[in-house]
């Protein structure tokens, strides 16, 4: 077992590394940086030009596409260079995530200004930097902390909120093997809506969330127009779907309401190849509006916003039932809503030959309590014994103060593709009811062919003190769910917070954990890193059942010294794998290697995010396993109460979590 091998001395790993001529069972491959280089060298708010042109672009994976039938890379048996990687590259801080529902998972959706921002991280992370996080996150990286409305900040929620005075510049595209990916929502052609205005030329934030076949799929928010000097946007979120280059829009399934099926998001979170050779995509679809009759728990600080506005919360009441005002009324680009899972057949021209909800059956209940609202989404499907299941979460009551909370689940059709959908609370991680309930959310990341599902389960405390973040694995075969812990390995430490973000058909389980086990709570954040399980009964090559391996070390190679291209890489979160056996990946750079061969080595340079896809190496076996060697961690440096754009970017890793 690999906990077994972290007692290695010192001198036992420099002997076994100087006893072979090559180690390591994983090659990296770096993704191109193309798609991040033209994010980049776009023009940006000229407040915040020059720390725009200082500051590298970050880069995020989000899945890998499916190897082919029986392609195995540890044997040899594959060709690494077709498995494209999915991805999404983003300069600054995000604010809200786009790859969430509701954001940071929270079922709140009146996170949108620096307080609610602070209130989060305090009650959930549980950090004491959470003023910095806040901060950073609401008014973007490097933001001037003499002059905090001065706009200097890259990203940020209140370059997006102050949209409506300032226009818009992109501040995320979606990647293909680096490569830009055109969305939908790029084309005035998209825009059915009357009197919205001109569309301004750059201006979606976009990311792809998988590859399948021919097609990738994704979410994107809507492009910005000039409506007669303001600049709305026509919806926050809309899924799409990437045909050979042709990307067509996953529009609302729903029918009769105008203000839903306008301004309503949908999101594209899943996709697998049906028996019929469409494509079947999963997601989000938005129902309802939600709190526009109580704006009291929806009121932004437009303080904040810095741009001479107020909120008027009559005119605000009157979105849902005047669309004919929607974009020219500054209140209703707050418009949010409550969402249900959803799914979308796409063609292989482009067309959705069918859509709709996937049994969640939201309305029919009421759609709000107090400041929550009912939500479920669809985050990844695959095909079990030819017939499409897909896992994500679904809306609970628990008859307490926060009375709508999101539970993992799975759909399935009751009668084939075209049918009703049915779905199911996956067991063991119920979400008790009353105000003493013991999870904030619990959600099913990922499922394979063997109807093994993967997820997380947030802890609940009542104190608003930070509980882990927990992950899980339920087994359709044997109706058990159990919890990734110290009696699975020791690198799955008590209290330690992850997420289990893909498993593949060989039950080969890919995700982060943190790294470190010093104290959370009231603290600094822990380090991340990836990690692989092998959760089957089957080796998958130098990999045996039941182990646990951090990635760092699969590909430590002390015979190729510090400045190797293996030791140029910290990965911090593993987010898909593929049948093949590679790996989708992110990680912190070091151009000319780290310092040492260590876990938490410095580098002498500026470090760098970028995305990289991990590949075995065919014939390895577990002697070519070198674990890196542990030190005392050095302290954090910190310069003007600021943190650098790596330790910002892990920050806000629990809230930006890949979607199949």
């Amino acid at each position: 077992m690999p906990h077994k091998m972290l007692k290695l001395s010192t001198l036992a790993i420099l002997v076994a590394g100087a006893s072979q001529a090559s180690a390591a069972v994983y090659t990296i491959e770096p993704v191109s940086t193309a798609g991040a280089d033209q994010l980049a060298a776009q023009a940006y708010f000229s407040s915040a030009q020059a720390n725009a042109d200082s500051t590298p672009v970050s880069m995020f994976t989000t899945g890998i596409k499916p190897s082919a039938e029986g392609e195995n890379c540890f044997t040899g048996n594959c060709n690494a260079g077709s498995y494209d990687v999915a991805g999404t590259a983003r300069r600054g801080t995000q604010g809200a995530p786009l790859s969430d529902a509701v954001a940071f998972n929270q079922n709140r959706q009146f996170i949108d200004d620096l307080s609610g921002l602070y209130s989060y991280c305090r009650d959930n992370l549980g950090y004491n930097t959470c003023d910095i996080w806040a901060r950073s996150e609401y008014f973007g990286y490097g933001y001037n902390e003499g002059d905090w409305q001065s706009g200097q900040g890259l990203g940020g929620l209140q370059h997006i909120q102050q949209t409506w005075k300032n226009n818009y510049y992109a501040n995320a595209v979606a990647l293909d093997s680096g490569l830009v990916v055109t969305t939908k929502a790029d084309d005035a052609s998209a825009y059915p809506e009357q009197g919205i205005g001109t569309l301004q030329d750059k201006t979606t934030d976009a990311t792809l969330e998988g590859i399948v076949g021919n097609y990738s799929f994704g979410t994107s928010s809507s492009a910005v127009f000039n409506n007669n000097g303001v600049y709305p946007r026509a919806f926050a979120k809309r899924g799409f779907v990437n045909i050979d280059g042709t990307p067509a829009a996953l529009l609302n399934p729903v029918s009769g309401d105008a203000f839903v099926k306008n301004m309503g998001q949908t999101m594209a979170n899943g996709a697998v190849k049906t028996t019929d050779g469409n494509l079947l995509v999963v997601g989000s679809s938005s129902f309802s509006s939600s709190f526009i009759q109580d704006p009291e728990s929806r009121e932004p600080n437009t303080d904040d916003m810095n741009i001479g506005l107020g909120f008027n919360k009559d005119t605000f009441k009157q979105c849902a039932t005047n669309p004919s005002n929607l974009y020219s009324t500054f209140e209703c680009q707050f418009s949010t809503f409550a969402n249900e899972a959803a799914f979308w057949l796409v063609d292989a021209s482009g067309n959705v030959v069918k859509s709709g909800a996937m049994g969640s059956n939201l309305a029919a209940v009421d759609k709000d309590h107090d400041d929550v609202s009912a939500q479920a989404s669809a985050n990844a499907v695959a095909m079990v014994n030819g017939s499409p299941v897909a896992v994500g979460y679904i809306s609970r009551d628990t008859n307490s103060s926060d009375s709508y909370v999101m539970e993992a689940a799975f759909f399935k059709p009751t009668a084939g593709i075209y049918s009703s959908w049915s779905q199911t609370a996956i067991p063991g991680i119920t979400i008790s009811t009353g105000d003493d309930r013991n999870y904030e959310y619990t959600m099913a990341n990922d499922v394979n062919a063997n109807f093994k599902v993967v997820g997380i389960a947030k802890s609940h405390n009542a104190d608003n003190r930070s509980y882990p973040q927990k992950m899980f694995i339920y087994d359709n075969a044997t109706g058990q769910t159990k919890f990734l812990d110290s009696s699975v390995s020791s690198i799955f430490f008590r209290g330690a917070n992850g997420d289990a973000e893909a498993i593949n058909d060989h039950d080969q389980v890919v995700g982060w954990i943190d790294s470190e086990t010093k104290n959370q709570i009231d603290g600094s954040e822990r380090r991340h890193r990836a990690f692989t399980y092998i959760a089957g009964s089957a080796a998958q090559g130098p990999l045996k059942a039941g182990s646990v391996w951090m990635l760092d070390d699969l590909t430590n190679d002390p015979e190729l010294g510090n400045a190797s291209v293996a030791n140029s890489y910290r990965i911090i979160s593993a987010t898909d794998v593929n049948n093949a056996g590679v790996i989708s990946a992110t990680a912190n750079y070091c151009a000319g290697g780290y310092q040492k061969l260590t876990k938490e080595a410095q580098c002498s340079v500026t470090e760098k995010q970028v995305a990289i896809k991990r590949v075995p190496k065919a014939n390895a076996t577990d002697k070519d396993i070198i674990v890196r060697k542990a030190e005392e961690d050095e302290p954090v440096k910190r310069s003007g109460g600021s943190l650098g754009i790596l330790a910002l970017t892990a920050l806000g890793f629990i809230g930006f979590r890949r979607r199949k």
